[in-house]
């Protein structure tokens, strides 16, 4: 169990430090004023910084030896 949750996190840190966010796009209402409704496509973006890739990375590594060492 603990090695699948390290290879995991080894995967998503590789990941995070790859693509440091992403955008998508979201309908909002822009006038709702009862039978007209008009709304508009809006980005928005999630972003992280990269050391927090690194840091479960890191965290991923350490899990996963210290699972090895344990058996």
């Amino acid at each position: 169990m603990n090695k699948t949750i390290a290879l995991v996190m080894i995967i998503l840190g590789v990941v995070m430090l790859i693509w440091t966010g992403f955008t998508y796009t979201k309908k909002e209402k822009v006038i709702d004023a009862g039978p007209i409704q008009i709304s508009a496509d809006r980005e928005k973006s999630v972003n992280w910084p990269p050391y927090i890739g690194g840091i479960v990375l890191i965290a991923g590594v350490v899990i996963l030896i210290t699972s090895k060492r344990s058996k």
